[in-house]
C-alpha cells in the first residue's frame, strides 16, 4: 500500500461518495476505485459496503481508517520537519478557540503569523472549552484557547494562564439594570438568563458563582453561540454575565460590574508531546519557548 491509496480511502470515509472523493483529490472516479480496490485486494478485506445510494466504511474499513490517519499525518510531519531543518517552516497549524477569548487578538496573532510563514496551512476551529482538551490531548488540534473557573487545570496537555477576569452583566440599554453602576448577585438572581449550555465550562462560571452564595437563577434560553446570545440580550429577552475584557468589545449593550461576580481564566494549551515546527512557531509568537533538545 501507499500514501496515496490512504489518502483515497480518507476522502472516501469523509465524503461517504466516491464521486466527491474524487473531486477532493482531483482524480477521476475510475482511477481513484482502481486505486481503493487495488488496496482491498492486498489487504485482503473489503473498506466500503457499496450501494446505489451510499457508501459506508466496513467494519475492518474503520478498523484501518485511525491507522491510515497516522501515517498520513507522520508523513506530513516528516516533510515539515525536513523543511524546518532547513529553515523553512510548513505544514499545517490547527488551532482551537472559545468564541469569547479576549485575552490574545486572535485574528491578528494569526495574521503576523501567515505573513511569517506563509507556506503553513491555517485551520481555525470554534467550539468549548472541554472538547479542545480532549481533542488537543488527542492529537486533532495544535493549540487551544480556553476560558474556564481559576482551579480548572486541564489533564494530559501542557497549558499557560494568559489572562484572569471577571464577569460583567449585559444588558440592553433599555433594562432597568442599565443606570447601575454596579450590581449584587442578589439583584441579578431575579432576572432572566440568556447563556450557554448546562455542564459546559463556559456556564460552570457563573452557576458556580451563584451556587457559592446560596442562590438560584433562571436561564430560560441556552443558546450554542456568543451572536445568538447579544442578539436575545439586545432584544429584551434577558441578560446574559461574559468576560469584562470581551464584552466591551460588544456594541450597543450596557456592561454593569458585579459585586462578587464569576471569574474566568484564560488558558493556552498544547500537546504533551514535541510540536510540530509549525506548532512550535506559532506557540513562540504568543510566549511559549519550546526546550532545546538534548545534544
Amino acid at each position: 500500500m501507499d500514501l496515496q491509496q490512504m489518502r483515497y480511502v480518507l476522502a472516501v470515509a469523509e465524503t461517504a461518495s466516491f464521486t466527491r472523493a474524487a473531486e477532493r483529490c482531483h482524480i477521476v472516479q475510475s482511477a481513484l476505485s482502481h486505486q481503493v480496490a487495488r488496496l482491498e485486494k492486498e489487504l485482503g478485506a473489503r473498506l466500503f459496503d457499496r450501494t446505489s445510494r451510499r457508501v459506508r466504511l466496513t467494519t475492518a474499513g474503520e478498523a484501518f481508517l485511525p491507522s491510515a490517519r497516522q501515517a498520513l499525518e507522520a508523513a506530513e510531519r516528516a516533510r515539515a520537519e525536513v523543511a524546518a531543518a532547513t529553515g523553512e517552516i510548513r505544514g499545517t497549524l490547527t488551532v482551537g478557540s472559545i468564541p469569547t477569548v479576549a485575552a490574545v487578538d486572535l485574528p491578528a496573532v494569526l495574521r503576523d503569523y501567515r505573513l511569517r510563514y506563509p507556506q503553513v496551512g491555517i485551520s481555525l476551529r470554534a467550539g468549548s472549552s472541554e472538547r479542545f482538551v480532549e481533542q488537543v490531548r488527542d492529537g486533532r488540534l495544535d493549540a487551544a484557547f480556553l476560558g474556564v473557573q481559576p482551579g480548572f487545570r486541564p489533564q494530559g496537555v501542557r497549558d499557560k494562564e494568559l489572562a484572569h477576569g471577571h464577569h460583567v452583566a449585559v444588558v440592553a440599554p433599555g433594562h432597568p439594570l442599565a443606570a447601575e453602576d454596579e450590581v449584587d448577585l442578589r439583584l441579578l438572581a431575579e432576572e432572566v438568563f440568556v447563556d450557554f449550555a448546562d455542564g459546559s465550562a463556559a456556564r460552570a462560571q457563573s452557576d458556580q458563582a451563584f451556587a457559592a452564595v446560596g442562590l438560584r437563577r433562571e436561564v430560560a434560553f441556552e443558546v450554542s453561540g456568543i451572536e445568538l446570545m447579544v442578539r436575545m440580550v439586545r432584544h429584551g429577552l434577558g441578560i446574559a454575565l461574559l468576560p469584562a475584557a470581551f464584552a466591551a468589545e460588544l456594541h450597543g449593550l450596557r456592561c454593569v460590574p458585579i459585586t462578587n461576580g464569576p471569574i474566568r481564566v484564560e488558558r493556552l494549551i498544547w500537546g504533551r508531546f514535541t510540536p510540530s515546527p509549525a506548532a512550535s512557531a506559532f506557540l513562540s509568537l504568543l510566549g511559549v519557548s519550546m526546550p532545546s533538545p538534548p545534544a
